[in-house]
């Protein structure tokens, strides 16, 4: 759980802040329009950070960083024989090795997506302010209308999946690497590649059931 998340957490809150003041410009770069009240900003960079921009983005950047990570540390142990050695102990290498890899990972990332969340909401309210792309006042406001909690859940429900992906695809890859630290390497690219495959895919699968 430390390395998965406090690990991760300086990581996650750089990119989504930055997301959250980016996002903004781009909205009120498309909005120009006497029409739309620019509190419908301050809505759709919430709405949109809630259901997907927060979950996805920081699912991807933690297959890259943890997946890799673990996938690494289980090929190394497998290659040199360490996990031979568990199993001629009669220790179950996989409930040993991968099972607290899995459940950290459905743990701690949902608080990682709950704080990248916030801290996308943040950015975006003080990207706005600082290039006046939006008033601080309309941003809040925007924020603060037509909240529905359910996509909250939606959100969650997407980072517990994704915490399952993470941890369970590279421990997998890692488990069964045969060879030596160019297969270790092998086996960490495949385990990112086919991760953020079924973080995409479960993402599409998980909006289309709720939503």
């Amino acid at each position: 759980m430390n390395e998965i998340g406090l690990g991760s957490l300086s990581l996650i809150l750089i990119i989504s802040t930055f997301i959250g003041a980016v996002m903004t410009l781009q909205i009120a770069f498309q909005l120009v329009s006497d029409l739309i009240p620019t509190t419908v900003i301050g809505q759709i960079n919430r709405d949109s950070n809630i259901l997907e921009l927060g979950p996805t983005i920081s699912g991807l950047v933690l297959m890259g960083k943890v997946g890799s990570a673990i996938s690494s540390q289980i090929g190394s142990m497998r290659v040199s024989e360490q996990i031979d050695a568990l199993e001629i102990m009669g220790i179950n290498a996989p409930g040993f090795l991968i099972l607290p890899k899995i459940i950290a990972g459905v743990i701690m990332v949902p608080v990682l997506v709950i704080i990248a969340i916030f801290c996308a909401i943040t950015g975006g309210l003080i990207g706005g302010g600082l290039s006046g792309a939006v008033a601080p006042s309309d941003y809040i406001l925007g924020i603060q209308e037509g909240f529905n909690g359910f996509t909250v859940a939606v959100a969650i429900v997407k980072a517990i999946i994704y915490g399952f992906i993470i941890t369970s695809v590279p421990a997998y890859k890692g488990f069964y690497v045969r060879g030596g630290a160019l297969e270790v390497g092998q086996a960490g690219t495949k385990a990112v590649v086919i991760g953020c495959i079924a973080i995409l895919a479960c993402d599409y699968i998980i909006t289309a059931l709720m939503l």
